[in-house]
């Protein structure tokens, strides 16, 4: 898969420029994507997919997004989905309370990923960001299964995908009770395209209309609310997915950058060598940090050191990306930031990283909180999630 993932990224970078300036989703890339059989990357062999681990599927977001970063962006959202759902051990799944119908439609699932459908992630609102705790898409039981309704904004590749994992809440419970759900496209389910950003624009993160009934199988894990323990005890799909992305954005500057200072014969300066030398460094310590948390990740998933490794990959990467893409525009001079310049769309697409859910400032204050021996997911003003 990472071999497959390696070849595909000069095609994909190939493209970027022009999904970029026209804000069209990459439907090219996704079609090889596909093809490679990387939709299906965590699915389970015995569903047709891959097998593979979060260790895995970090090492080939970083190569994809070192191609092209929006496409590896939706790639993620995908990714979280399918991954969340293969790697959630049964045995947790039952003491959760998981019912026995929920396997089956489970699998159902993960084959039809493994078959070539494309997952997104709606889960994020205007006014809520992505904190689970403060969401309006409200969901209540009904005879068939659930109505949904609400709008979700930052939705990757909105109008592309075969079905969106919805986070909404119980419009019943007077406390907080947010659950996911997988939701088919069509009816009931429409796009507003108002997505037009600074960077990251190819994602196609329009805003997502919903007022539909979906069948009980659609609730994941089979269980209300179990959205927000979920994000405590496996915080890697939800923080540390992103930092992948990332480091393989903070590369692409890189490599980008030393290939225009050698053109341009500005490499011989002592000072552009020095911005190089430390964005190198820079980049390597990225990797490595999302390196290790992904090997906790698959050797200790939810262990207190672990979630603590998940959120420095995050800040780690994220500020790395944006810090770097900058000091390489700057290194590179200002023909580097005409419009189709590839610097120019990695430094818009690289200040993203801090943005995006967990913001930086949010994983530091979580860092911090723990750094001082307190408890990240409850002491602070505000809840986490």
């Amino acid at each position: 898969a990472l071999a497959r993932a390696r070849d595909l990224a000069p095609r994909l970078a190939a493209r970027a420029a022009g999904h970029d300036t026209a804000g069209t989703f990459p439907a090219a890339d996704f079609a090889d994507l596909r093809a490679a059989g990387l939709l299906g990357l965590l699915v389970p062999t015995r569903l047709g997919g891959t097998g593979a681990g979060f260790a895995d599927y970090t090492a080939v977001a970083a190569e994809l997004a070192a191609g092209a970063g929006a496409t590896a962006l939706i790639y993620n959202m995908h990714a979280s989905v399918t991954g969340a759902l293969a790697h959630t051990p049964d045995d947790l799944a039952r003491e959760l309370g998981a019912p026995d119908s929920f396997f089956s439609a489970r699998d159902r699932m993960l084959r039809r990923a493994a078959e070539g459908a494309l997952y997104a992630v709606a889960m994020s609102e205007r006014g809520a960001g992505s904190r689970l705790s403060r969401l309006t898409t409200a969901y209540r039981r009904t005879e068939h299964g659930y109505r949904i309704t609400g709008t979700k904004s930052f939705v990757s590749g909105a109008g592309h995908a075969d079905a969106y994992l919805v986070a909404a809440r119980d419009r019943t419970a007077d406390e907080p009770r947010v659950s996911y759900f997988l939701v088919p496209a069509g009816d009931g389910v429409r796009v507003d395209p108002v997505w037009d950003s600074l960077g990251m624009r190819a994602t196609g993160s329009h805003d997502l209309h919903l007022d539909t009934e979906v069948p009980a199988e659609a609730l994941l894990g089979g269980i209300e609310g179990i959205a927000l323990p979920m994000a405590q005890v496996m915080p890697q799909w939800l923080v540390a997915s992103y930092a992948a992305v990332y480091a393989g954005v903070a590369r692409a500057a890189l490599d980008t950058a030393a290939a225009h200072l050698r053109e341009r014969g500005l490499h011989t300066l002592p000072a552009v060598r020095a911005r190089l030398g430390r964005a190198d460094a820079a980049v390597a310590a990225a990797r490595l940090t999302v390196d290790e948390a992904a090997r906790r990740v698959t050797e200790q998933p939810g262990e207190p050191a672990t979630n603590r490794w998940v959120w420095r990959a995050k800040l780690t990467a994220g500020d790395t990306a944006a810090a770097v893409a900058s000091s390489a525009l700057e290194a590179a001079g200002a023909s580097a930031t005409r419009r189709g310049h590839p610097l120019e769309r990695l430094y818009r697409d690289a200040r993203c990283g801090a943005l995006q859910p967990a913001t930086s400032d949010v994983c530091a204050d979580w860092l911090g909180i723990a750094a001082l021996g307190g408890d990240p997911e409850h002491d602070g003003e505000a809840p986490r999630w």
